[in-house]
């Protein structure tokens, strides 16, 4: 099967390691889902700058296809600082520069692209929310991460989205579990398949319309956290697409908890890397 993510890019810098990776939520989630064996590629607009390079150059280095990515002249990559303490990550203050690069609009062109693919994951962070209804007519499978920010759960953002994926993420690490089942219900209501909360070390809950599932976490001392959500998220995606996982259908209990399995143990040994893959290379 081929999958592709459509959207952000960005390096993380570790500002106390002079240390800088790439990633970014469709990034992580090409080269997680290349790790597990499928043909993938991403699309998206690069700055035209060195971090845009780093990022270039570990995709290519694991093989995923960004033939069909175009350059934003006179734009820069958008920078994720962070301290790392102790395995754990620490952000800082937001990228404020004004000519961050923007997202790759959908033309014709891209659409037809698109269509050879089994499924399409994008990000809130991509700021494509008004090109995802154009996937529509393409009739394949969307997956899409919300994050944990309130901003991208408000009424006009799920009505925006909502309709046209078939699997959403949210990350809801201590919200209570009265607040996440209803969250996960509304999504649902307004067409998503499956909903999924992950809650850091307190587990996941899965909601498909009839019933939550409960998931597991595999307890490790990380290295580090980056990447901990994205690779649970593109594990669980791809256990699913390699027990049959289509469009429309639903898979067993049995199914998803083995997909719960997977993404578990994928996502502590994404822990156990610098960066959300490596790659890492010296700021400049």
């Amino acid at each position: 099967m081929k999958v592709i993510s459509y959207g952000d890019n960005v390096v993380d810098r570790y500002v106390n390691q002079n240390v800088m990776f790439p990633g970014g939520n469709c990034v992580n989630f090409a080269v997680y889902a290349k790790m597990a064996g499928f043909n993938v590629a991403y699309l998206g607009y690069f700055g035209e700058d060195y971090e845009a390079d780093v990022i270039k150059d570990a995709l290519t280095a694991f093989s995923v296809d960004i033939s069909l990515c175009q350059v934003e002249q006179n734009t820069v990559t958008e920078r994720c600082d962070v301290e790392l303490i102790e395995g754990e990550r620490i952000f800082k203050e937001e990228d404020n520069r004004n000519n961050l690069h923007g997202y790759l609009p959908l033309t014709e062109k891209e659409l037809n692209y698109l269509a050879d693919f089994d499924l399409i994951h994008s990000s809130c962070y991509a700021e494509v929310e008004n090109e995802i209804p154009k996937l529509a007519k393409l009739n394949k499978l969307v997956t899409f991460d919300f994050s944990e920010e309130d901003e991208y759960r408000s009424e006009a953002y799920l009505l925006a989205t909502c309709p046209y994926i078939d699997f959403a993420l949210f990350s809801c690490e201590g919200r209570s579990e009265t607040e996440i089942k209803a969250l996960l219900e509304k999504v649902h209501k307004l067409g998503t398949q499956y909903v999924l909360a992950t809650m850091g070390v307190n587990g996941q809950i899965l909601y498909d319309g009839n019933r939550f599932y409960r998931g597991v976490v595999h307890r490790i001392h990380p290295v580090d956290t980056m990447g901990a959500g994205d690779s649970f998220f593109t594990s669980f995606v791809i256990s699913m697409l390699k027990q049959g996982w289509k469009k429309g259908e639903y898979l067993s209990e049995e199914k998803i908890h083995t997909a719960f399995e997977s993404a578990a143990k994928f996502s502590a040994e994404i822990c156990l890397l610098k960066g959300a893959f490596g790659h890492g290379k010296i700021i400049r």
